[in-house]
């Protein structure tokens, strides 16, 4: 991943949480997630607009981006604005739940060091798929699965060893 030249800081954990603060802010469910050379494809569903009331919301439609490495870092640098700013406002916690999932699934991703990156969600519980993993044979596949209470409690207790 080009994302780590130059910088200490950008990482698995920094790049996931701002696709995940970017499938949140697009209302993205049901994620597809591949690394590429020079950048990700993220997939997911959301409700195409219908209208202005909650009945008309429109269909479930299939969404795809193209996340260069350029832009990863445009949002990296979005996302380093914000803290602190108070722009995320109040309930923040409640519709960030791919940012702070894909946080820890980068946080998970690190410990690992893999050459290759996919993974998919389906009702919030994920399944990852890493190629040359650390500690493992070279050119080997490996799966790991977190199910939505898996991540529920992970995300819990990062918040409670944030609280002062």
């Amino acid at each position: 991943m080009r994302i780590y030249d130059g910088s200490p800081r950008q990482d698995w954990e920094e790049v996931l949480r701002v696709v995940g603060q970017f499938a949140d802010d697009e209302g993205l469910k049901e994620l597809l997630f591949l690394e590429r050379d020079g950048g990700f494809v993220l997939q997911g569903l959301r409700f195409m607009d219908g209208g202005a009331s909650s009945d008309s919301m429109g269909a479930l439609g299939k969404r795809t981006y193209d996340l260069s490495d350029e832009r990863i870092a445009e949002l990296m640098d979005a996302g380093h604005a914000k803290r602190g700013s108070g722009a995320q406002g109040n309930h923040r916690e409640i519709t960030a739940y791919y940012e702070m999932a894909l946080r820890l699934i980068g946080w998970f991703l690190d410990s690992q060091r893999p050459h290759d990156v996919f993974f998919l969600e389906q009702e919030g519980s994920f399944v990852v798929r890493l190629f040359g993993t650390s500690g493992s044979h070279a050119g080997s596949h490996s799966l790991s699965e977190f199910t939505r209470d898996e991540m529920l409690a992970m995300i819990e207790d990062a918040r409670q060893q944030q609280r002062p």
